[in-house]
């Protein structure tokens, strides 16, 4: 036997007597306690962690390195947060709230904003090597992982300890700290080559599940914490490392204490480091019992129940049966026996006369198939290379008879009928002993041995070892062939003899057998709970044991099933016709004792009054789904989730008639069943007092081919008070289904059933607008009254099963309670199995599994669609592209750019620094553009250029700055350097012309060209001023005093005096005029002393007039100058030349620049905006105002640089997160993206005509910068499932991507306009990139950022946020150096960054 060779090998370390006794202990526990955790304490040698909120211990050296995935590390840092990692933490605020992958290597027990602050709790840390410590270890390592494991003996063991802690919490007075305190233990035990985790949480150890982040503490916002290991960042950057991650609900959270993957509740065991290829961590599965303590041996290729459930077999693979079916024989034919290979296991059905209950023996009925199973693999076994047995059932060494054993339900089961002695059952050897000796009792069955099948033929992504237990004694079969042998009658019916009345309905789904179709091309079409059979005819799908349908869609036996839907109607209700259209219909079945809750919402109350007698628009769902009575099934078994269900009803007395038409269109993603309804004709009028009763009835079900029809009479009552009115109607119900017609029909299958409906309930509420329907059903044989003989609870409903368990029978009234498949527990309780944290699931490579209750499904990833199998994720095949073959007619790739527009078609466009068709380009002479300073020579290239600073200059061209020590004005600088330029032959440069102060005169005339044009004092042209040869200068300098325009007044005045002759008498009346022109307030005739006020046009203030000696008292008709401001103390006015503004949570910050330099010393807060979070910023450069976004006001916000200005929200509504933001300093709009609204809009610069240009196709919009120049927009998605930056048009036309590949959170996006390059930051791939406008010449920068958030460029560097280091950081744009940080004192979050120019860039449109 293996386990003595191994034994005989090597002396592995073994534990003290009471740790083995309490491992044996735990083993049979239904729990682990405090005390069962690994021994723990300071007198242990412990180190204590610092109390606080977010501390981390020193680096541990460990003794001997361990390794974690591929790599090898000697130091261990323990966080207060429920993590270990091999480097020291960042800041919380950076990790704790975020979910996997982290940025670093982490180990997480339960890793959650933890507080040990004021005593609340310890965490203790040490290396171990005692004996005492590695023998435990090393057993629940080799339980959890028996064959990778078997002889795994550590020499070192680390382990953590989170004692009593408590989650964080905002200091409240008068509120004492929660009562909730956790304690959980990591254990990481390591040889030479292998390091396995051992997470330890026992009963009521955890007693809160998640934490509140601090930034939004006051949201009612919980996250679950976070347990896993993540690998960290890949060496190469090019992708995020690998991580497992084992919860992500709060649910999952509350699992770690009451599950476990090893068989001890609270005790879970992974495979985290290897020398060997280890692709990412490996969990344990459950394995073998701990008591067990001696090995033994494994089968080579042991086959699973699971195995049975999960992959597709032919009918050569799979047997079936039903238990109430006759006992019939089915010789296999002689071809099938030569080309199987193999031997075949003897399998017998029982009567259904046999009324024994089930686990009574049962007699072997033809053993002449009976052989032994051969040694060698048979080759219709799927491989398992690394497959591990467990345990065989101590039933089996106690020689107990197979008979005595608890046989499992009967769908879709094989049922063995050996018993002792009657043939042997030989087991594939191992390491060359075979699995039992001759001496010993013959194998009649495996039991718990589970393995989990993956798509591409290999164990699942755990430890290919063991795999999830089977529910207690349950009993699992390898499934051997048995030629010939046809299924039974309750997996594909075909039932003769209708009613003769009955109007069947013709539209019959049928198969089309012309040709004939297999299940190797056609096994998707199965549901993923189902395996196909070939037939000679074609192929047939049935649901595997514990699920039922028709085996293209299977729900689990037991468990709650729900119904969605639409309900439409065109009746007369009495005479007066009502519609509705597309109302909610829901409907909860809870299967296990055949209750049906239906509810329809928003029916118009007269016709939802009428339609209180029509319980059979809810009784469908009472008869798919009814109580099975034994050997009778309900109508979901036969028609799945494809079929249609016709009704005619009509009432008396008044024979008024209605049809109702249900179709139901498959099961969707979550398992839930859609139906459609449509209702047509006229129904009696109920008034809306009176209430409708329904007594219980019986109702018999006819079948046919493919068809299901029922007629019978119903009695209702309609009451209101002392009023009683008993009505009928009568009812034709057709049910049309799909059947597979390939299926061999039975001799004996009852044409007719009998559906008992009881505890029938109507009502429809007013209020709530909403019908609602109830039934409790069950089916089964057609039934004479008589005396009713004690029924089991199974069949009626009594029982105390869970509502997602299945109720089994025993003798009499005992029954069984089963969880119901993709829930575990005892029957009476049950719970939910996340197959997706527990690696049980099918989903292949470059897909996502999503839980759902009692299931779960797969989805590919972006760029991937499912393959036939409906698991595995390929990659979608790209359309042919001319760009890429090279087929395009577009100018060389230097200067042009070749876009695909799908199938064969392309448009060619000139690369920056080129124009012309895309196919013919030519190179632009930007110096033409004057893109250097006016100090700096620029220099053109093809399809660029360069600026360099003149002599006396500093600078990079871009930016040039006078030399102070030279003593000449800069007019003169710029004046002897075209003086020396104009040397050389043929230049046309232009001569600055200076006063005798060395000043620049206003009006400059180039002597080459003939142009003039006006200069401002730093010889700047003044835009519109230039003038062509030969024509006007320019008047420049200051302007001309001009005479204002005479106003109203005056004008009024003047003609007066003009008719008065010019003097008036003192009687007269003559307008009176201020120093502007306007009326005064008080008017008066000449010198007397009637006198009245005036408005602005001169007009009498009714009421006004005075009489001698009373002076009226008049308001100004002007309102008087303003006067200026003074600062406001929250503001400090910005410098002169280029600086930075970052916006930090309430205020903006300004950062100066010394060419491209950090002048941290200057730095300085612009603007206090309290209670405000700037999260988006850009600039003005016309009027030198600076725009932000607030996403706590939810406003768009502006404020001028000038002294003394006030900040002024500009836009206040329709906001929910607004975040980018992007200045057009050429058209004066404004751009911003919303990514509470995932919509991106526009507005003038002082808000109005605002529209949206996108509200489709974005997820998260974030970034978003704007060209003016050539008028595109471009804006970032960081949607994590499709990150993309996108383009268009300023008017939102021309809307294409430019980047979807290798980018993953594009925060920060900037268009540079002297290179033309657009770049951005990802805080994914931790990546700075540019690329040129139309997504060609895309390359890296920096690979190195941390997180950056918003980025901007300047001159030859970028600048950028960044959240780890919260500060500015920047980077050299040639070398992709990092040159400089400034680091703000106040440390929290920094979001976006602009850069403000002394001047507005220039360009070409």
């Amino acid at each position: 036997m293996r386990g003595d060779r191994a034994a005989g090998r090597q002396a592995l370390l073994s534990p003290p007597p009471s740790l083995l006794l309490l491992l044996l202990q735990l083993s049979r526990a239904a729990a682990l306690y405090p005390v069962d955790l690994f021994p723990y304490g300071q007198s242990r040698g412990d180190q204590l962690l610092q109390e606080g909120d977010d501390e981390s211990s020193a680096a541990v050296k460990l003794a001997s390195p361990l390794r974690f995935y591929e790599a090898q590390f000697s130091y261990l840092y323990v966080g207060t947060n429920g993590i270990i990692s091999t480097q020291d933490f960042p800041r919380e605020t950076q990790y704790v709230d975020d979910g996997f992958p982290t940025d670093f290597p982490a180990i997480a027990p339960f890793l959650a904003d933890i507080d040990t602050s004021q005593g609340r709790g310890r965490v203790l840390y040490r290396e171990d090597t005692s004996p005492e410590v590695l023998g435990l270890a090393a057993h629940y390592v080799r339980a959890a992982f028996p064959r990778r494991a078997a002889h795994f003996t550590p020499t070192h063991a680390f382990l953590a300890t989170w004692e009593q802690v408590g989650a964080y919490q905002e200091a409240t007075r008068g509120m004492p700290p929660s009562g909730q305190l956790n304690t959980f233990q990591a254990v990481l035990a390591s040889d030479e080559s292998d390091t396995y985790a051992l997470f330890l949480y026992p009963a009521n150890g955890l007693q809160f599940f998640g934490t509140r982040p601090k930034e939004s503490y006051n949201v009612q916002l919980e996250l679950p914490a976070r347990v896993g290991f993540c690998r960290g960042e890949a060496d190469d950057l090019k992708r995020e490392g690998p991580y497992f991650s084992l919860t992500s609900t709060e649910q999952s959270v509350k699992n770690l204490y009451q599950h476990s993957n090893l068989g001890i509740p609270g005790v879970w065991a992974f495979h985290i480091g290897s020398t060997s290829a280890l692709d990412n961590v490996r969990p344990a599965t459950v394995g073998r019992d701990l008591s067990k303590d001696r090995s033994s041996a494994p089968l080579e290729h042991s086959f699973s129940h699971a195995a049975a459930l999960e992959s597709d077999y032919t009918e050569d693979d799979l047997d079936y049966y039903d238990e109430n079916e006759e006992e019939v024989e089915y010789p296999p034919s002689e071809t099938e026996l030569v080309s199987n290979g193999h031997s075949n296991i003897d399998v017998s059905f029982p009567s259904k006369a046999d009324s024994r209950p089930f686990g009574v023996g049962v007699t072997p009925s033809h053993n002449h198939l009976a052989s032994p199973l051969p040694h060698s693999t048979p080759s219709y076994w799927p491989f398992y290379p690394e497959t591990e047995s467990a345990t065989v059932d101590p039933q089996i060494k106690e020689r107990r008879p197979v008979g005595e054993i608890d046989v499992p339900h009967r769908r879709g089961q094989v049922e063995s009928s050996e018993q002792p002695g009657t043939r042997d059952l030989a087991a594939s050897e191992t390491e060359g002993d075979s699995l039992y000796s001759s001496r010993e009792t013959p194998l009649p069955y495996l039991e718990n041995r589970n393995m989990q099948p993956h798509p591409d033929g290999g164990a699942p992504p755990s430890e290919r070892d063991g795999p999830p237990a089977h529910p207690e004694r349950e009993m699992v079969l390898p499934h051997y062939p048995v030629p010939g042998h046809t299924p039974p009658w309750d997996h594909g019916r075909h039932v003769v003899g209708a009613e003769d009345d009955i109007r069947s309905n013709t539209e019959v789904f049928t198969y089309n057998a012309s040709n004939k179709e297999t299940c190797e091309r056609n096994h998707g079409q199965c549901s993923q709970h189902a395996f196909c059979t070939d037939y000679a005819t074609g192929y047939c799908c049935h649901c595997q044991s514990r699920f039922y349908g028709n085996g293209k869609h299977c729900l689990p036996a037991g468990a709650p099933h729900r119904v969605n839907g639409k309900v439409s109607g065109h009746l007369h209700v009495g005479h007066t016709p009502v519609h509705f259209t597309d109302v909610d219909l829901h409907a909860y079945i809870v299967s296990n004792d055949g209750r049906a809750y239906t509810a329809i919402s928003h029916i118009p109350q007269p016709a939802a009054q009428a339609l209180l007698p029509l319980t059979p628009i809810g009784g469908l769902f009472g008869w798919l789904f009814a109580l099975e009575k034994p050997g009778w099934e309900n109508g979901f078994s036969l028609t799945g989730a494809t079929f249609i269900h016709d009704m005619e009803v009509t009432f008396y007395p008044g024979e008024e008639k209605v049809r109702i038409t249900q179709t139901a269109e498959e099961l969707d993603a979550e398992n839930y069943l859609n139906i459609k309804t449509d209702i047509r004709g006229q129904v009696p009028h109920i008034p809306a007092s009176f209430t409708a009763h329904i007594a219980p009835y019986k109702e018999l079900y006819h079948y046919s081919d493919s068809a299901v029809t029922s007629t019978s009479s119903r009695d209702y009552s309609l009451t209101f008070g002392a009023i009683n009115q008993t009505m009928s109607y009568r009812i034709h119900q057709n049910i049309t289904y799909q059947t597979c017609r390939h299926v061999p029909r039975h001799p004996n299958i009852p044409t007719t059933q009998q559906l008992n409906v009881d505890r029938v309930f109507a009502l429809y509420n007013d209020e709530e607008k909403v019908l609602r329907f109830a039934v409790t059903n069950q089916i089964g044989p057609v039934e004479e009254d008589s005396e009713s003989s004690p029924v089991n609870p199974c069949y009626d409903g009594s029982h105390t099963c869970d509502m997602t368990a299945q109720c089994h029978p025993g003798t009499g009234v005992e029954y069984t309670c089963e969880c119901a498949p993709g829930y575990q527990g005892d029957g009476r309780n049950c719970v939910d199995i996340n197959e997706c944290a527990t690696g049980f699931h099918r989903c292949g490579p470059n897909s996502v599994c999503i839980n759902l209750p009692g299931s779960y499904r797969c989805e590919c990833r972006s760029g991937y669609e499912f393959a036939t199998d409906q698991h595995t994720c390929i990659m979608i095949a790209p359309p042919p592209n001319p760009c890429e073959d090279g087929s395009h007619t577009c100018a060389p790739a230097g200067q042009a750019q070749c876009i695909h527009h799908g199938s064969s078609t392309f448009s060619c466009t000139c690369l920056p620094g080129y124009t012309g068709n895309g196919h013919q380009c030519t190179d632009v002479d930007e110096c033409s553009e004057n893109r250097c300073h006016p100090s700096a020579t620029c220099y053109n290239t093809p399809g660029s250029f360069s600026c360099r600073c003149q002599a006396g200059y500093h600078g990079d061209g871009l930016q040039c700055t006078l030399d102070p020590t030279s003593g000449l004005k800069p007019c003169e600088h710029q004046q002897r350097n075209a003086q020396a330029q104009h040397t050389y032959p043929g230049s046309r440069i232009h001569i600055p012309q200076c006063d005798e102060q060395g000043h620049f005169l206003p009006l400059q005339c180039h002597g080459s060209t003939g142009f003039c044009w006006c200069v401002d004092p730093d010889g700047h042209e003044v835009p519109g001023t230039r003038t062509p040869p030969g024509s006007t200068p320019p008047h420049c300098g200051p302007p001309e005093p001009t005479q204002r325009p005479r106003t109203v007044c005056e004008r009024w005045r003047e003609n007066l005096l003009e008719h008065y002759g010019g003097v008036p008498r003192d009687d007269q009346y003559v307008p009176q005029c201020d120093d502007l022109g306007h009326f005064t307030p008080l008017q008066c005739h000449g010198k007397s002393d009637f006198c009245w006020c005036v408005d602005k046009d001169g007009r009498e203030v009714q009421g006004t007039r005075s009489q001698p000696g009373t002076t009226p008292a008049c308001i100004p008709t002007v309102a008087p100058p303003t006067a200026r401001p003074t600062p406001r103390r929250d503001v400090t006015p910005p410098s002169v030349g280029t600086f930075l503004l970052y916006a930090q949570g309430q205020q903006i910050g300004h950062l100066p620049l010394n060419g491209t330099r950090l002048q941290k010393d200057a730095a300085k807060t612009l603007l206090s905006l309290h209670g405000s979070i700037v999260v988006g910023i850009d600039y003005d450069c016309r009027e030198r105002m600076v725009y932000w976004t607030d996403v706590a006001g939810r406003t768009i916000s502006r404020a001028s640089l000038e002294l003394g200005a006030e900040p002024e929200i500009i836009i206040n509504s329709g906001l929910i997160s607004p975040e980018g933001l992007a200045i057009d300093h050429f058209r004066r709009t404004m751009y911003w993206t919303d990514s509470g609204l995932d919509k991106i809009e526009r507005a003038n610069l002082d808000g109005s005509e605002r529209r949206a240009l996108f509200h489709t196709d974005l997820v998260n919009p974030r970034a978003i910068t704007v060209d003016p120049i050539r008028g595109n927009l471009y804006w970032t998605d960081w949607n994590r499932e499709a990150p993309k930056i996108e383009t268009s048009s300023l008017d939102g036309q021309n809307r294409r991507i430019l980047v979807n590949t290798d980018i993953g959170l594009p925060n920060g996006l900037t268009f540079d306009p002297f290179s033309k390059m657009l770049c951005w930051a990802d805080a994914g791939t931790k990546k700075l990139e540019c690329t040129q406008p139309d997504g060609i010449g895309r390359h890296v920068i920096q690979n190195n950022l941390n997180y950056p958030f918003s980025i901007v460029s300047y001159a030859d560097h970028f600048y950028h946020t960044d959240w780890r280091r919260d500060g500015v950081i920047s980077v050299n744009r040639k070398s992709g150096q990092f040159t400089d940080e400034y680091l703000p004192e106040q440390r929290s979050h920094l979001y976006g960054i602009t850069a403000v120019y002394p001047y507005c860039p220039t360009g070409r449109k």
